[in-house]
């Protein structure tokens, strides 16, 4: 259960901060207006309040760790909004980075 819920706050600070920083992007460089830039904002800020959540106290490994789901869910997201394609080394270095995850956060430890 612990694993879950960890996974499922990693999503939400992906959706949180990807999300935020892709608002901004709209408001500045697609001229869409402050108000999509308030919105990435406050996504911003509520990415920081969720990595706060995880059940790890290392804010390090969190962070650490966090990094690897950045990096697939920032392909994850532009494909979604943005029609990108991921190439096949797009693929295998987002595996990587998520293996990566998944070594930092739930390796067993002694």
């Amino acid at each position: 259960m612990t694993i879950i819920r960890s996974v499922l706050l990693f999503v939400l600070a992906a959706v949180a901060e990807i999300g935020g920083a892709w608002l901004i992007w709209q408001g500045v460089r697609e001229h869409k207006g402050l108000l999509w830039v308030g919105a990435g904002i406050a996504a911003l800020g509520a990415y920081g309040f969720v990595a706060t959540l995880q059940p790890d106290a290392n804010f390090g490994r969190i962070l650490a760790a966090y990094g690897g789901v950045f990096v697939a869910g920032s392909l994850g997201w532009a494909m979604a909004f943005d029609k990108f394609r991921p190439d096949r080394y797009d693929i295998a270095g987002a595996v990587i980075c998520l293996i990566g995850v998944a070594v930092i956060m739930y390796a067993p430890r002694t």
